[in-house]
């Protein structure tokens, strides 16, 4: 089997639970996928519901073994593999006929894929002996998806022994990422996101799976996700420093996506692309002399050959011109499609109810809300049922929820042990502080209101696997919490694969709206409108100076962009009808801003 897929997409990470069996369901078809492997409870419960499946008996790893969450990780990875393994050989064993699923594996692939079009040929072959020379050969050419796993670099909370002592590389993320390098996953990638973790990053030039042949070629390889080029160059060098190369940087839109979002200070993902297609060859071959030479000292030998080094984008994605452009004009090696996945239950794991939600969902019950413990902005899909269970605790005079998981656990205001925000035990003892502060009643409402927005994700991002499998992850914690980017409002139903990979590559079209603007100018005002609120949140008149230039900064940088867009759609096929007049509604709604005025109050004061 070859081990690159033909396909030009990928399914990224999304919540904990929604893609932790993607692999499962979509390699043996060609397409990559991510897991996320944070929650090691979630994946006990996935190790329980799958291995009947390859007729071994399920054995649990409790949380008296050393280790154990490593353990967890690793077992299950491999357990992925194995069942993936396994398809791909009955895959190969096929015959060609309709409903087979060698047929869809075909068929499913882009038009412009060489493979397919050889399977195209089979297809109007006359002659049997040579249909059958023809289909052993495409036999041949069957590669299952990668199976990929994500780590959020800021989830890294330290873990104790029972003494108390904080557990040398045991930290969630160290562990995680150690569980990963255990596993027998080849041709696979770690995905780091949320940034810079020195510690975890420290941790991955000491282990050997990562490095290089002599010729360039690695067992497993590490893919950054980036919101600029500036990140990937500072993250890309400090890697390459401890002789860690970067395979992929994977630039998602910082506001036009699902789960965290990590707001630029108004860089959109246009120019950020048109930054990467300009310098990559920099960035190329400055990495590699900084790489090769930490290799000569690390292995002692020098390479010759630089490494691949891929960039993929994600991010609000929705159509097929829209992915076709991106991989054309900034010539970027294969796109990231999440949110509209969610509405496909051969890809993703989602329950009954929540699918419900998703297909109903329109542009104002996906919220950029304050609901993470992180900090974090955080896209919410409001009517969930943990949105629910949380204003009925809130309701019933117990807000905050039970903390099991202590992910997110990092608070020390009240007690030297970290604890999570949207506990329980932290909400008490917070809104007992700020009812002491005798604060006017609206600055008390609104840091009330702030407090009691944070609510538990451990437990929410992981709970549809429960209900869909009907395996008990928490008793009684059956809340589900989901966190779709602003582009579900525009798909509607749910699909099968197929069906959505032929959207992707235009051969259907499931948009259910007739107004969907272009993904830029979508992002463009999700930015405006974020602008706006930061502003609306603002004292005008306790403004300093570093707010100020934030703001001016962030106002330039969307009219830049907006400026961008213009000579872009000018000089090249970028969208059809309504783009430039949707441009011109977004920089007279930028303009309406009045920044300018800020700025010389400031300044004078």
């Amino acid at each position: 089997m070859r081990s690159k897929s033909e396909h030009t997409f990928h399914i990224p990470v999304m919540g904990v639970a929604y893609t932790i069996d993607s692999p499962i369901k979509v390699a043996r078809f060609g397409i990559s996928s991510v897991i996320s492997i944070i929650e090691d409870r979630l994946i006990e419960m996935m190790r329980r519901q799958y291995y009947p499946s390859i007729n071994k008996s399920y054995f649990p790893i409790t949380k008296n073994e050393a280790d154990y969450r490593a353990k967890r990780i690793t077992d299950y990875l491999n357990l992925v593999n194995t069942i993936v393994q396994q398809q791909m050989q009955k895959l190969k064993a096929e015959a060609f006929e309709k409903g087979s699923e060698i047929v869809r594996y075909f068929e499913m692939l882009p038009n412009e894929s060489k493979i397919k079009k050889l399977y195209q040929e089979m297809l109007h072959c006359t002659s049997a002996e040579a249909r059958t020379i023809k289909q052993d050969f495409l036999r041949t050419q069957l590669a299952p998806g990668s199976i990929d796993v994500n780590i959020m670099t800021k989830v890294d909370r330290d873990n104790r022994d029972k003494s108390g002592n904080i557990i040398p590389d045991g930290s969630d993320a160290v562990s995680a990422l150690r569980g990963y390098i255990n596993s027998d996953l080849t041709n696979s990638s770690i995905v780091l996101s949320a940034g810079l973790n020195p510690r975890l990053y420290g941790y991955l030039e000491n282990i050997d799976a990562f490095d290089p042949d002599e010729n360039s070629n690695f067992r497993k390889k590490v893919i950054i996700k980036v919101s600029d080029y500036r990140s990937a160059l500072i993250q890309g060098k400090f890697l390459a420093k401890k002789g860690v190369w970067v395979s992929e940087f994977r630039i998602e839109s910082g506001l036009n996506c699902g789960g965290h979002a990590f707001a630029t200070d108004g860089y959109l993902l246009g120019p950020i692309l048109e930054e990467f297609k300009n310098n990559r060859q920099e960035l190329r071959d400055t990495l590699f002399e900084i790489y090769k030479t930490a290799i000569y000292q690390k292995l002692d030998f020098r390479l010759t050959h630089i490494p691949e080094i891929n960039v993929s984008v994600q991010g609000g994605i929705g159509t097929h011109e829209e992915d076709t452009f991106l991989r054309q004009y900034y010539q970027v090696t294969a796109t990231g499609w999440g949110t509209p996945f969610l509405l496909v239950p051969e890809a993703t794991t989602v329950d009954a109810h929540t699918l419900d939600l998703l297909c109903a969902a329109e542009e104002s019950d996906v919220v950029l809300s304050n609901n993470s413990p992180l900090g974090v902005r955080f896209y919410y899909l409001n009517g969930a049922t943990s949105d629910l269970e949380k204003k009925q605790r809130i309701a019933s005079g117990r807000p905050g929820s039970p903390c099991t998981e202590k992910h997110l656990a990092f608070n020390t205001e009240f007690t030297e042990e970290p604890i999570c925000t949207a506990s329980r035990q932290y909400q008490k003892m917070k809104l007992a502080q700020l009812e002491k502060l005798h604060l006017p009643e609206k600055e008390l409402e609104k840091q009330r209101a702030g407090v009691l927005a944070k609510e538990c994700l451990c437990v929410g991002l992981c709970n549809a696997a429960a209900l869909l499998y009907q395996k008990p992850f928490l008793k009684n914690r059956v809340s589900v919490n989901i966190c779709p980017g602003p582009n579900i409002a525009h798909f509607s139903k749910v699909v099968s694969l197929a069906t959505m990979i032929d959207h992707i590559y235009g051969r259907a079209n499931i948009i259910s709206t007739e107004s969907r603007p272009h993904m830029f100018i979508a992002e463009l005002n999700i930015y405006i409108q974020y602008l706006k609120e930061q502003l609306g949140n603002e004292d005008h008149n306790t403004a300093d100076r570093k707010k100020v230039a934030y703001y001016d900064s962030f106002f330039r940088n969307l009219a830049n962009a907006i400026e961008y867009y213009r000579n872009l759609q000018k000089n090249t096929r970028i969208v059809g009808d309504g783009f430039p007049e949707a441009l011109n509604a977004a920089e007279t709604a930028l303009h309406a801003i009045r920044i300018p005025q800020l700025t010389l109050q400031s300044v004078e004061l």
